[in-house]
């Protein structure tokens, strides 16, 4: 969690100072992904740990949206017209493929542990019926 705070705040800082310094947001688009992909797990990670660490994840997301609502005000009196909301539209684009992509990720992974479960459960029955149709079949021609 603190790598991710880290992160955020690096990049936020090397935004603000190259859009202080004349440069356009475009040029510090990685940063910009930085910042926002820590911020996404700075959240999810709130969200999971339940009551651990608490105070740090409230008062890193109080930073965030400090940060964020900086972001805003940069983008609606700098940017061009309709900036800000092209920007939310994007983020709600990139949140349903990160999701979109966990699910892809997550039924990969059920279909992988499903094949593994069949493969044992068949090898197993194999193993078990093998020996006792060997048996039969011996008996059966008299060899036993």
């Amino acid at each position: 969690m603190l790598a991710e705070i880290a992160a955020c705040s690096a990049a936020f800082q090397v935004i603000k100072g190259a859009l202080a310094n004349g440069k356009e947001l475009y040029d510090v688009a990685e940063q910009a992904a930085t910042f926002f992909d820590s911020k996404s797990a700075i959240a999810k990670q709130s969200k999971r740990d339940g009551s651990k660490d608490e105070l740090q994840n409230f008062m890193a997301l109080e930073k965030i949206k400090a940060d964020e609502a900086w972001l805003r005000e940069w983008m609606i009196y700098a940017g061009r017209p309709d900036m800000y909301s092209d920007f939310l539209a994007y983020q709600v684009e990139c949140r349903k493929n990160r999701d979109r992509a966990a699910q892809i990720k997550a039924k990969r992974r059920a279909d992988t542990v499903a094949l593994l479960w069949a493969c044992l459960l068949w090898g197993t029955g194999g193993v078990v019926i093998l020996p006792i149709s060997l048996y039969l079949i011996f008996r059966f021609l008299g060899v036993v």
